[in-house]
């Protein structure tokens, strides 16, 4: 696949916002020798920005540490520092010739975004505006393409939140499930004005991912369908440009690497962005989401038509805002894309636009509010740091709760009997329940993501399989190789959340064996596993949908599940007991050898 990466396409010979007439002048002479005189050329600067993956950022703030957001990279986050950066590139290029596009994942992924979707829903009688419908409409955004994590607080919440928003949710891939048609706008258009000539006609399509049949399957399961984006990338485009369109940009909730987490279980690529360039002919840019990666330009070659596409991908929760600088030329009576270069600008060189940290100043103050609500007392400070390689007891406090909702759960049932284990991951490398008062927002950032609870039938050899796969997260070590645990996860690319913890049985990962030959001792009561024995698997949906495409889990037959978030059971578990010690859930169930030989 012919892709290339670099900073900036040559730059075009001319450049700034609106029309330049250009040619040369021919010098006095007599009339009867003067040549004919040439037509001025006809030309035109549009920018598209972008944003992508924001994931409820409305502020530099980190309600899970109550502070300024700060990282090692000196980043900034926050549609209140985009805002300033669009401001700027307006006045810059004129406002008339811009655009300002998202590539999905809005309304989820923050203490603010859970507070108005579950604690002051949106979808109450006289309820609040969203407060990233409120902000994204003061910024002035022409469109945005759906994510898959729109649809993680159920499709009416995403249906309030489009009607909220005064720009288009689009999504030509969402289609409902009995129709098959578009199940929102597919792409938006909208003319720019040259004078002297034709409008510059701007189509925006907009794809999201298919993996939300899988993510989100309780929601969207017989009501929407999501085929792949190159399918309705081939099927649009060509309309789009039959209509006139001068200028074709995607808006795609997808990533550029052409992998998918979810194995073989839905038929269409994840990331499927830089395929949709090389193989669906007219599309002139691609605004790229979903990875959370960083990428100012990359540059794909069109299989069937030889030219080149640029693909841009702005960092997450607004850090990032991309630019498409196009330049056009109006030859043989319509408009055509002479140059397409791509940059991004930085959220940590400007400030918040007052504006916005005004409008939404009371929904920030109620949010900081919640989250500091304190809900019991830990007898010791717990954290992750370790815990992608030890087994440690505030990851036991997660299996623990789940364990316990699912045995009240399945009380009273034909499947009470069986014995309950769970699974968890270490999400965060930086999470602490601080010794003394513990509060909302410590829980919360031990568990960031608004997965729910699942039960699933599992057999003893298919639960060994699951623990195989999850092992593969670790790099293989020799037996006598220094372990550096910089080094030692993350084996392919596995992130932190596709590697699981499984309480309730005994067991070691033998990092110096191959991949699929790791798991040794596996017991459960003392006694070396039964492939045969039953057990009940307390699952998070992602992972009881498919997500990260473990093993037997998703096909298992479910048995229970809910709508509350793990986190809320967590916060309910510490406030029933008051006291948060890890005599009452810690265990060590796993730990890391190599040939038999404890790792630590």
């Amino acid at each position: 696949m012919p892709l290339n990466r670099r900073k900036f396409l040559q730059r075009s010979a001319v450049t700034g916002a609106g029309v330049a007439v250009t040619g040369a002048v021919a010098a006095p002479a007599a009339r009867a020798a003067a040549p004919a005189a040439k037509k001025p050329v006809k030309r035109y600067s549009l920018t598209v920005m972008g944003t992508t993956d924001l994931h409820g950022h409305v502020f530099n703030w980190d309600y899970f540490k109550d502070a300024e957001y700060s990282d090692a990279q000196g980043n900034a986050q926050g549609l209140a520092r985009i805002s300033t950066l669009v401001d700027q590139v307006r006045e810059e290029k004129g406002r008339r010739n811009t655009l300002l596009l998202d590539a999905g994942d809005t309304i989820q992924g923050t203490p603010l975004t859970y507070y108005y979707a579950k604690v002051d829903p949106i979808t109450a009688e006289g309820g609040p505006v969203h407060p990233m419908a409120q902000a994204m409409n003061a910024i002035g955004y022409d469109a945005v393409a759906l994510g898959n994590h729109e649809f993680n607080y159920g499709i009416e919440t995403l249906r309030k939140f489009e009607q909220q928003c005064r720009f288009p949710l689009l999504g030509a891939n969402a289609l409902d499930a009995k129709t098959l048609k578009p199940a929102f706008p597919p792409y938006f258009v909208k003319k720019f004005p040259v004078p002297g000539a034709p409008p510059v006609k701007v189509a925006v399509l907009g794809l999201t991912n298919p993996g939300i049949a899988i993510w989100d399957k309780a929601y969207v399961q017989g009501k929407l369908t999501f085929p792949g984006l190159e399918e309705q990338a081939a099927k649009w485009v060509p309309k789009l440009r039959s209509m006139g369109a001068d200028v074709v940009v995607v808006s795609a909730h997808s990533g550029s690497s052409g992998t998918s987490s979810y194995g073989d279980q839905v038929p269409y690529v994840e990331n499927a962005a830089a395929e949709v360039a090389r193989r669906v002919p007219g599309i002139d840019a691609i605004l790229v989401g979903h990875a959370h990666a960083e990428i100012e330009e990359l540059l794909v070659t069109n299989e069937r038509t030889g030219k080149t596409v640029v693909l841009s991908e702005p960092l997450c929760y607004a850090e990032r805002l991309a630019l498409f600088d196009f330049e056009l030329v109006f030859a043989g009576g319509r408009w055509q894309v002479e140059s397409v270069r791509a940059s991004l600008r930085n959220s940590n060189a400007v400030a918040d636009d007052p504006r916005i940290a005004r409008l939404l100043s009371d929904e920030h103050a109620k949010v900081v509010a919640y989250v500091n609500q304190v809900v019991g007392r830990a007898t010791e400070t717990l954290t992750t740091v370790e815990a992608r390689y030890k087994d440690a007891p505030i990851i036991d406090l997660i299996t623990k709760v789940q364990e316990d909702v699912v045995r009240a759960a399945l009380a009273g049932t034909e499947h009470a009997s069986l014995p309950v284990i769970a699974q968890a991951s270490p999400f965060s490398r930086t999470s602490e329940i601080p010794a003394g008062d513990v509060t909302i927002r410590d829980l919360s950032s031990l568990y960031v993501y608004d997965n729910t609870l699942v039960a699933k039938l599992m057999t003893g050899a298919q639960v060994r399989a699951y623990l195989e796969y999850s092992a593969e997260y670790f790099v293989r070590t020799a037996a006598d190789a220094v372990v550096d645990v910089d080094r030692l996860t993350n084996a392919n690319g596995r992130p932190d959340y596709n590697y699981d913890y499984v309480s309730g049985l005994s067991y070691e990962i033998d990092i110096a064996q191959p991949a699929g030959s790791r798991i040794r001792n596996l017991t459960y009561g003392g006694a070396a596993l039964d492939d045969a024995q039953q057990f009940v698997l307390a699952v998070n949906n992602y992972r009881a949908n498919g997500g990260g495409a473990f093993p037997h889990v998703a096909s298992a037959k479910e048995l229970w599940s809910e709508s509350t978030e793990i986190r809320t059971r967590i916060a309910e578990w510490v406030t029933a007991r008051g006291v948060l010690d890890p005599k009452d859930f810690a265990s060590v169930g796993w730990r890391l050898t190599r040939n038999g030989t404890p790792v630590f």
